[in-house]
């Protein structure tokens, strides 16, 4: 899993959708290999985005449970506190 796309569902406030777009740019990065692309594959890299984002927002709307939306802020220091470790 790339370290930098980060868990969006079941959170207190909601995910936005600039946090799902900035999540689907960096899967599109992860296997494309471009952390920018080129002028030709510009195109294709950005509908790719277009799709991902889409089809993760269908996915997030879809998904259920019944566990208690997390905090943001407490899911926040326990990466920070992960990574400290690790």
């Amino acid at each position: 899993m790339c370290r930098s796309i980060r868990n969006l569902f079941n959170f207190e406030p909601p995910v936005t959708d600039e946090e799902i777009h900035a999540a689907s740019v960096q899967f599109v990065r992860k296997i494309s290999g471009f952390s920018k692309p080129s002028k030709a594959n510009e195109a294709a890299f950005l509908a790719a985005v277009d799709q991902v984002t889409a089809v993760s927002t269908r996915l997030l709307d879809a998904l259920k449970t019944e566990a208690p939306p997390k905090n943001r802020e407490i899911e926040a220091a326990k990466a920070r506190a992960r990574r400290m470790r690790g």
